[in-house]
């Protein structure tokens, strides 16, 4: 299997990079693409779900974004030790009625060797939000780079 750099133990600036990659692919939407970043046998909470490996978390992913539409996500660092990682993040999103959402959550990553997740421990709140109150208001894809982070926005 091939590595995904930058590898654990991670230091401030590794661990800054893993979660700015973690943020582009996720605002992909691209669940395949997103997938190939955890092991084949990668262990998920997300929420009260409970699941493991690649095609789970495709068909996860697939219906995910299915749901929440406009999906826009920043991601921060929390904290980081040898293979592990923590972040905050919130993310806006509309449902199929219209109505706007903000999402705010914490996740536990845990990396093999080769700098692949096998394991992701995701828990969110959904806030519903106006539209006039979004703060995400990229084109659809990364972030991109000038755009301010959580922190910056006050969030």
């Amino acid at each position: 299997m091939a590595a995904r750099p930058p590898l654990p133990p991670f230091n401030l600036e590794t661990a800054v990079q893993k979660v700015r990659m973690a943020e582009d692919a996720w605002n992909s939407r691209d669940p395949e693409r997103v997938a190939l970043a955890y092991t084949p046998e990668s262990r998920w909470r997300n929420r009260s779900e409970f699941f493991a490996g690649r095609a789970a978390i495709v068909t996860f992913l697939k219906r995910k974004w299915s749901q929440e539409l406009e999906y826009r996500l920043i991601k921060e660092l929390w904290a980081f030790h040898d293979n592990r990682i923590a972040v905050r993040f919130q993310y806006e999103y509309y449902d199929a009625a219209g109505a706007w959402f903000r999402a705010y959550g914490n996740e536990q990553w845990e990396f093999d060797p080769q700098g692949l997740m096998q394991r992701r421990e995701a828990s969110i709140n959904d806030v519903r939000i106006t539209e006039q109150q979004r703060k995400f208001r990229w084109a659809a894809g990364a972030r991109p780079p000038d755009h301010p982070g959580l922190t910056a926005l006050g969030l």
